[in-house]
């Protein structure tokens, strides 16, 4: 069966085509680096790289790119703030970004480009653009005809009598329309230029992805994502525009990532609910985090409040328990097992049932719950008398699939060994005995991070792994 992927452009799922056979040429809208990140940023970064992965683990060849807006507003006004210029704010934050994504587990794409370093393709887009006759040129500003464009509106799927100018788009008398928007800005006194056939001046937001997606990947991708806030009017204007030159379709697929709320209100700076992963992954686990933002589908509103993120790490840990029990086992097992081919049929039907959830537009909710049930399953393995090599390593092997496929790492630091755990309860005991009961609690909790569960019988204190 072929991926599905729902397409915001038809409003349905269809099955995956690509241009080329084995090949997926994907981009994602990046952010405005002017700030560290928050939380909305990181979904798309999370919700992509595992789509990417995805599409990797079901053998394409991904050409994956994601820009950085380095040059804006914001960017021109943190500046100016900050009594520096754009191009060190913005340096800060791409590494900042790296630092926060890379924690959590999202990979580096095939390229990065920056506006700044892609302006001779966006004057020259702009340029065709003009002479095509979608764009014209008023006291050094740039702007594209919209009417003009017969498909404006396809992908919001709003009439254009119905469609209101959007975010960073300013509506002003120089243009012919109100629904035209900026291609090019003019040069104001302090700001950031460059030269160009109407004077100096800098991109504006929607021509840039346009250009860069041109420039890295072609006239035509398979996948274009980002949040679902990014609709309109910016991939309402990048098609527009991109189409307009090209005269080709822009992307056969359009991906929109969910909303995020906190507590069940919309994230926002006026709300004073705005969380930057920078702060956040010092509070929790960055895997927990993308544990959490997996376990629901990508396309669904995500709620985040500290309940669900607990809720997620003791999700996250009985996984990681698990797969640390198993490993331990594998020091102590058979060859050869009298249930072994039953097992690992089992086994495997965990792994067609992953791919079948994924297929169907990359359900990872559906796959965090697949992970719970081969958890259970692995459980019921090791109350068998004889668990043998062969069957514990398939569990380690369909666990690690589904994991790097999610992006997460359930890694722990070495685990006891049991007589070092045997020498800890010992240490223990003495401590109790002689009344040093902060360092009896400090072995304790040693022992409880290693998943090491102690209980009292008439002979003394017994261990288990939890």
């Amino acid at each position: 069966m072929a991926i599905q992927i729902y397409n915001t452009l038809t409003r349905k799922k269809e099955p995956f085509e690509p241009l080329e056979q084995g090949k997926v040429k994907m981009y994602v809208c990046g952010p405005t680096v002017y700030n560290y990140i928050h939380i909305g940023n990181a979904r798309p970064a999370i919700v992509f790289d595992t789509v990417r992965r995805y599409f990797e683990y079901r053998g394409y060849d991904v050409q994956y790119v994601s820009n950085f807006t380095d040059v804006d507003d914001k960017l021109i006004k943190a500046a100016k703030e900050l009594n520096t210029d754009v191009t060190t704010i913005a340096e800060r934050f791409i590494q900042a970004y790296f630092e926060d994504v890379s924690a959590l587990g999202v990979k580096q794409a095939d390229v990065h480009p920056r506006v700044t370093e892609c302006i001779p393709e966006i004057i020259s887009f702009i340029e065709t653009l003009v002479e095509k006759g979608f764009a014209y040129e008023v006291d050094g500003d740039v702007y594209f005809r919209t009417r003009e464009f017969e498909g404006y509106g396809k992908l919001s799927q709003q009439p254009v009598d119905e469609l209101q100018a959007g975010a960073r788009i300013t509506v002003g008398d120089k243009k012919e329309d109100p629904l035209d928007f900026a291609l090019w800005k003019a040069e104001k006194e302090g700001e950031i230029s460059w030269d160009s056939p109407w004077g100096k001046g800098r991109p504006g937001w929607h021509i840039e992805c346009s250009a860069m997606i041109h420039k890295y990947l072609g006239e035509t991708i398979d996948i274009h994502a980002g949040g679902h806030d990014l609709t309109f009017p910016h991939h309402e204007n990048e098609i527009a525009q991109s189409e307009a030159m090209t005269g080709k379709p822009f992307a056969n697929y359009w991906m929109h990532n969910g909303y995020i709320n906190i507590n069940n209100e919309k994230m926002s700076k006026s709300l004073g609910n705005f969380i930057l992963v920078h702060d956040i992954i010092q509070q929790y686990s960055p895997q927990v985090i993308r544990f959490f933002m997996l376990s629901v589908h990508y396309r669904h509103p995500i709620n985040f409040n500290e309940e669900l993120i607990q809720s997620a790490q003791n999700g996250f840990e009985r996984i990681q328990t698990v797969l640390q029990n198993v490993k331990h086992r594998l020091e102590k097992t058979v060859n050869l097992g009298e249930k072994d081919d039953e097992w690992l049929a089992t086994i495997g039907q965990y792994r067609d049932r992953f791919i079948e959830e994924m297929d169907d537009d990359f359900n990872t909710a559906n796959a965090v719950s697949i992970l719970f049930e081969l958890a259970k399953e692995a459980n019921k393995y090791l109350q068998e008398t004889n668990t043998t090599e062969k069957v514990l390593m398939e569990f380690l092997q369909i666990f690690n699939e589904i994991l790097t496929v999610l992006g997460i790492n359930m890694e722990t630091k070495e685990a006891l060994l049991d007589e070092e755990i045997e020498e800890l309860i010992q240490k223990r005991n003495k401590a109790r005995k002689e009344r040093h009961f902060q360092l009896a609690d400090q072995i304790r909790d040693q022992l409880k991070e290693q998943g090491i569960i102690l209980e009292d019988t008439p002979q003394g204190i017994r261990w288990r792994r939890g």
